[in-house]
């Protein structure tokens, strides 16, 4: 239809003039006067117009609509029939589910008045009418969708806010946890570290504590160190003090006793040419000053080695005024006898002038020893055979100590520890004999005797061998011979039933290595001269201090040792030498005679019995030896043994009771008892300590 042509392009026109803003109410004439105001107001288009001009006006321009159709279709048909409109693809649609939509009664009502209005009207308002509803409806809709669409983007919006806030508050709540993480493992490393520095502080204070305590434990420690020693001090100088004056005591007695020989001499008054009142007089006042000393240290204290050593020097010098006195008398005998002799010479001549000669004889009379007994059977001196054997001894062990000088003398390092090495090797092993199992002790004589044969050993944790130097094997036979003596004077001395284990090795290593017993021999020689038996004789121009060493004494720093104590030692060895004389290496060839056996123990006895005693030294030894080697002795020489224990009592017992002071009874009175025991049981008893078959087995 041409007319709705126009019509489409009106609204368009009047879209596009001023006209285009007029406001148009469809109800207006409802509104009755206010009507009349918007009429005076300036027109105004719908604000649907635009969105009709836009998609309505175009669809219908398209698809135009005849204009014979709408007139015949009639205004009744219109009204009921409003589709008539063109039709778009929205408006269509958005009308036919707009119509139903209408929510309540009041909105039908008006939209029947509103029918009824339109019917009255002309066709060209229906459409234009139709149009407006069909716009209205289809914004009304697009407005509902846009709204939905809008609240779904809002919901979504929000749900996408809520989302990103959750995550925010999850952030945040993590970030927080991590906050307060951080906080407590830093409050936590606060914590450590302050009990971290409290414990060390502690330990800190415990170790100072420790380190106090421990000081404080010290200075306790030396302190009672200290009073044990002061207090340890002050007992060895009671009993040095005891000793001292007990010595005292002898001094004096064996003064006194010399001093009564110098009276003694008064016999002898009228053979001397000089006054004996200056002999008897000094030896007074020797005997006031030995007095004088004890009174003083008496009333001071205990004496002391000053007090001590005077006392010996006036010992000496009242020795050396006896011996002056002796030798002013044996030489005035000489010459008295001498003189004696020349007159019966000078008679007898004048009598064989007279008589013619005849046979001549001469007596002899015999010298009388202390209590009237005849002195020619006993001697001071020792046999010329044995000091010619004790002799070569001494020469074969200077001879070795010559041989390996070089070897001592060396500065060379490695010649120095060789020599230690050896030294060690043969010393070592004989420190270790005691009273041990018999398996271990022969473990040490075939360490020795492996030693000696030049084969190496064991010694400090390296090899050591003899063959190390030309000079080594002397060495070792000197020291090991030293070492064996040696043990006798210090362990033989202490315990007695040492003596035995060590003699039976010595025994063993002599009849294998027989330069290693002379050495052995030597060695006791020297240290224990009455082991030959020998006694040392004073000479002319000697000093007392090697006469002292001569006779066994030790003496350090001109003090010689105490009695007791070199008793003691000459006791030690001498049992060591009757134990050797006994005993045979179990383990050795038996059918082989003992290198130094029970024969000399019996040439020692007899030699020994034929020598003047000496005071407490004779009986000392007597008494170590038979209680040690009395025994074997015993089983050997059976009825001769008995016989010279006999003559020990009846006739040797008297010269040692003769020379021995009270002081010094006490080593006679132990030999007197043990022998007349021994005589009353008629036996010997086996010495304590002796090797048994036991022992081998242990």
């Amino acid at each position: 239809m041409p007319s709705e042509g126009r019509c489409w392009e009106t609204l368009q026109a009047l879209r596009n003039s001023s006209k285009g803003r007029l406001c148009y109410h469809r109800d207006w004439l409802l509104r009755g006067e206010d009507a009349l105001e918007e009429c005076v107001s300036l027109p105004k288009l719908s604000p649907y117009s635009g969105w009709v001009v836009d998609h309505i006006l175009p669809y219908k321009q398209e698809n135009p609509v005849p204009s014979e159709a709408l007139l015949s279709s009639g205004s009744a048909s219109a009204l009921d029939q409003p589709s008539v409109v063109p039709k778009s693809p929205v408006g269509s649609s958005a009308l036919s589910t707009a119509l139903p939509a209408t929510p309540n009664g009041a909105q039908s009502k008006q939209e029947s008045q509103h029918t009824e209005s339109m019917a009255l009207q002309s066709s060209r308002g229906i459409r234009v009418e139709g149009c407006i509803r069909m716009y209205e409806l289809v914004h009304r809709m697009k407005g509902t969708e846009g709204l939905r669409q809008w609240q779904e983007e809002q919901e979504r919006k929000v749900r996408a806010l809520s989302e990103m806030a959750s995550e925010q508050l999850k952030r945040f709540d993590e970030l927080k946890e991590l906050k307060q993480h951080k906080e407590f493992q830093d409050l936590r490393e606060v914590i450590e570290k302050s009990t971290r520095e409290a414990l060390g502080h502690q330990e800190k204070l415990k170790a100072e504590h420790r380190h106090r305590a421990k000081i404080l434990n010290l200075k306790l420690r030396e302190a009672e160190q200290q009073r044990l020693k002061q207090a340890e001090q002050e007992r060895l100088r009671r009993e040095e003090g005891q000793v001292r004056l007990r010595s005292l005591y002898t001094l004096q007695e064996e003064v006194l006793q010399l001093n009564q020989q110098l009276d003694t001499s008064e016999q002898h008054k009228d053979l001397l040419k000089v006054d004996l009142a200056a002999f008897r007089t000094r030896g007074n006042q020797l005997c006031s000053l030995v007095s004088g000393i004890i009174r003083t240290t008496s009333e001071s204290g205990y004496p002391t080695a000053e007090n001590q050593a005077e006392a010996e020097r006036a010992l000496q010098e009242m020795r050396d005024l006896l011996r002056n006195l002796g030798q002013e008398i044996t030489r005035a005998c000489e010459d008295k006898k001498r003189q004696d002799e020349e007159e019966a010479q000078a008679k007898l001549q004048a009598s064989q002038t007279h008589q013619g000669p005849g046979p001549h004889t001469q007596s002899q009379v015999p010298t009388q020893g202390p209590g009237g007994t005849r002195n020619e059977d006993l001697q001071v001196k020792v046999q010329d055979s044995t000091m010619q054997w004790y002799q070569q001894l001494q020469d074969a062990s200077a001879q070795c100590v010559l041989a390996f000088e070089g070897l001592t003398s060396s500065k060379d390092s490695q010649a120095k520890k060789i020599k230690m090495d050896l030294q060690k090797a043969a010393t070592i092993p004989v420190s270790q004999i005691s009273t041990i199992a018999g398996s271990k002790l022969k473990e040490v004589f075939d360490k020795i005797h492996s030693l000696l044969s030049g084969k190496p050993v064991q010694s400090g944790g390296r090899s050591v061998s003899v063959t190390l130097n030309p000079q080594g094997l002397d060495f070792v036979q000197y020291k090991l011979a030293e070492k064996f003596v040696k043990q006798g004077e210090e362990e033989v001395a202490s315990h007695h039933e040492a003596a035995f284990p060590i003699a039976v090795v010595a025994s063993g290593i002599w009849a294998l290595h027989p330069r290693v017993g002379d050495l052995i021999l030597a060695h006791l020689h020297k240290k224990c001269p009455y082991s030959v038996p020998f006694y040392p004789a004073f000479k002319e121009g000697m000093a007392l201090e090697d006469y002292q060493r001569m006779l066994g004494y030790q003496v350090k720093d001109s003090k010689v040792e105490q009695q007791d104590n070199f008793l003691k030692r000459m006791s030690g060895m001498i049992r060591l030498y009757a134990a050797i004389i006994q005993l045979r290496w179990p383990y050795g060839n038996q059918q082989e005679i003992h290198p130094h056996g029970l024969n000399h123990g019996w040439r020692w006895l007899a030699q020994i019995l034929n020598m003047e005693p000496l005071s407490d030294v004779t009986a000392t030894l007597l008494f170590d030896f038979l209680e040690v080697c009395g025994n074997a002795l015993m089983k050997q020489y059976q009825v001769q043994f008995w016989k010279m224990i006999l003559l020990i009592k009846e006739d040797y017992f008297p010269r040692i009771e003769a020379i021995t002071s009270s002081g010094q009874m006490g080593s006679f009175i132990r030999l007197k008892q043990f022998l007349e025991k021994c005589l009353q049981r008629k036996e010997i008893p086996v010495p304590k300590g002796f090797l048994t078959s036991s022992f081998w087995r242990s």
